[in-house]
């Protein structure tokens, strides 16, 4: 039985939030590595042949009551390899609710059978159309405050077609998704310059007024500092700049619901730290 491990995977679920900020550019220093070549990558037509999503053999989901329901669609662009494994997966539509996460982690969960191009397997782009169904659950800390959890409910439904635009050639990356910590070496981040192109923001919420805030008529501006990894998710959200402690946490949960297009050098995505300049104004 291939084991789909996400399927008891809970991830705090945040307040929702809308909008659009200015965003500038940033980076850390690079750390050299080997480097990595490029393949050729393939789409379904003629003489190629789709990869084949392998049945996923899942335990039966717990009966469990669902207060509050979170449901949607995320689709997503991921290369299959010659070995029926996906890579490079990146939004193409997301919801900039937690049901991104669960997607990225689904399409990496998968196995296929890989493509083929005149019966020899190949890389081949491919979109996918990722259905769920989950439900937030609520639950109390040791303090008393309230937590929030999301778990699936059904099993997911992937919908695969033509990508738009598919590359030409890229340089495959691991399903695996690496932890960023800024300010260490490892892994490596880049600027924003030269061969490496700037994320393409998807979706950019604003960050909302806290009551507080609002009665006490505070506006201006805080600066935060984020990294926008290879699949487009922002880590390591941080206030550089303050303002106001509830309108920082506000921005910084605004931040954390962005959504890109990575950053691109030379055909491989690649993991930038970005700066959001976050207006809170007033108008009468």
């Amino acid at each position: 039985m291939r084991r789909l491990w996400l399927v008891a995977l809970f991830i705090g679920v945040g307040t929702s939030f809308s909008g659009g900020q200015q965003i500038s550019t940033s980076g850390l220093p690079l750390v050299a590595d080997a480097p990595t070549a490029k393949v050729k990558v393939y789409t379904v037509g003629p003489g190629v042949t789709a990869p084949e999503l392998l049945p996923l053999n899942l335990p039966p989901f717990p009966n469990e009551k669902c207060k509050k329901k979170a449901d949607g669609k995320v689709v997503l662009s991921v290369l299959v390899d010659d070995t029926g494994k996906p890579r490079n997966i990146m939004f193409l539509k997301p919801l900039g609710s937690n049901l991104d996460k669960f997607a990225l982690l689904i399409v990496a969960a998968d196995r296929f059978k890989p493509g083929t191009y005149n019966g020899q397997p190949v890389v081949v782009a491919e979109s996918v159309n990722v259905s769920m169904q989950a439900c937030i659950d609520e639950e109390k800390d040791d303090t008393g405050k309230k937590t929030y959890s999301l778990r699936m409910r059904s099993q997911p439904v992937q919908q695969f077609g033509l990508l738009p635009e598919p590359p030409e050639e890229a340089i495959l990356l691991s399903s695996i998704f690496p932890t960023y910590d800024i300010g260490n070496d490892h892994p490596r981040t880049y600027h924003v310059e030269g061969s490496v192109t700037a994320p393409v923001p998807l979706y950019t919420p604003e960050a909302h007024y806290t009551p507080e805030a609002k009665k006490a008529e505070i506006k201006g501006k805080c600066l935060v500092s984020f990294l926008v990894d290879q699949q487009g998710m922002p880590q390591n959200i941080r206030i550089i700049q303050s303002l106001d402690t509830g309108l920082d946490q506000n921005a910084m949960d605004a931040v954390a619901k962005y959504r890109f297009k990575p950053a691109m050098r030379n055909g491989e995505p690649v993991p930038v730290v970005l700066t959001s300049e976050v207006n809170f104004q007033l108008y009468y």
